[in-house]
């Protein structure tokens, strides 16, 4: 068996198209060293398994196989490229394995987004929950803040997310779990700090400790400073929850934020009574996207926990 026509004009990015359904039969024949028995094994007639090592030479421009009688051996450009084509193919069984596995009724994974103010208590306390049915259930688990985490969505590397605002897209599904009241938390030797309530309006003139802006939690302060009718004066921004609650018990201004795991020396904490001061959480995944078991089972499981989610 020789190649003896010229080199086939291929695009350089067809190759890979071109040469891979070839690949597995090319590594048959190598390894049975005689068409007949490879045929035998990817049970394919001998004639088209004869014909498809033609062309793969053809394609190439080289000769991968001598013949000898009855078998075949490999050339020393046969033997370089079987190389190659055993690790390819070893890839793509790996692959193949990893994402039958995550699949797996039981043991598959789901790919999980949330907040970070969600991470220390509700979401380990609704994955032990879960996983009282599901135990063996893997999970890849992602803190970020909620553009990041539809943008992951929208890319396929996550499953599901738990995040606020509840978006409202066309190429996502939403769904609103359960909501959270946001407080305003001053330094403990402020002004207010005897006060158990507070309509926002009396905090028009204090600096804020915000979020940045693409948070979440940003807009609906944001938000909620307009209702109230003043404009925040942002004195500093940040990005994660507990930092800015360090801000303020260092006297550096004041915040909106949701309630502590764990209350924080240093600072008071304020029922907000006006506007009305909460943020809705909720689950989203992308729409039409197909759900494998683990997956469906742990969204299921969340939207049953409407109402009770952060109980």
């Amino acid at each position: 068996m020789s190649a003896t026509s010229p080199v086939a004009e291929i695009d350089p990015e067809s190759w890979a198209a071109v040469l891979t359904p070839r690949l597995a039969q090319f590594a048959g024949v190598a390894r049975h060293e005689h068409v007949t028995r490879a045929a035998g094994e990817l049970m394919v007639p001998q004639s088209t398994l004869s014909r498809a090592m033609a062309r793969l030479e053809a394609d190439l421009g080289v000769s991968l196989f001598a013949r000898r009688g009855r078998t075949v051996q490999l050339t020393p450009a046969g033997r370089r490229f079987l190389g190659s084509v055993e690790k390819a193919l070893a890839a793509v069984e790996q692959a193949a394995e990893a994402v039958r596995a995550d699949a797996d009724p039981t043991t598959g994974k789901v790919a999980f987004g949330f907040l970070h103010t969600l991470g220390s208590e509700t979401v380990p306390a609704l994955i032990r929950t879960f996983r009282v049915d599901h135990p063996k259930v893997r999970f890849a688990l992602v803190q970020n803040y909620g553009e990041a985490m539809l943008e992951r969505l929208r890319a396929g590397e996550l499953d599901l997310c738990l995040t606020s605002p509840v978006p409202d897209e066309p190429d996502l599904v939403a769904r609103r779990l359960d909501e959270q009241r946001l407080r305003l938390v001053v330094p403990e030797d402020h002004r207010l700090a005897r006060r158990k309530r507070i309509r926002l309006a009396e905090a028009a003139d204090e600096p804020f400790i915000t979020l940045e802006p693409g948070y979440g939690m940003r807009r609906i302060s944001d938000a909620l400073c307009a209702e109230a009718g003043f404009k925040p004066r942002i004195a500093f921004e940040g990005e994660e929850a507990e930092t800015l609650r360090g801000l303020v018990a260092a006297g550096l201004g004041v915040a909106l934020l949701p309630p502590p795991t764990v209350e924080r020396p240093g600072v008071r904490e304020l029922t907000v009574t006006a506007p009305r001061a909460v943020r809705e959480i909720g689950l989203a995944w992308l729409d039409g996207h197909p759900d494998t078991p683990p997956v469906a089972a742990f969204k299921s499981f969340l939207l049953s926990r409407r109402g009770q989610l952060l109980a």
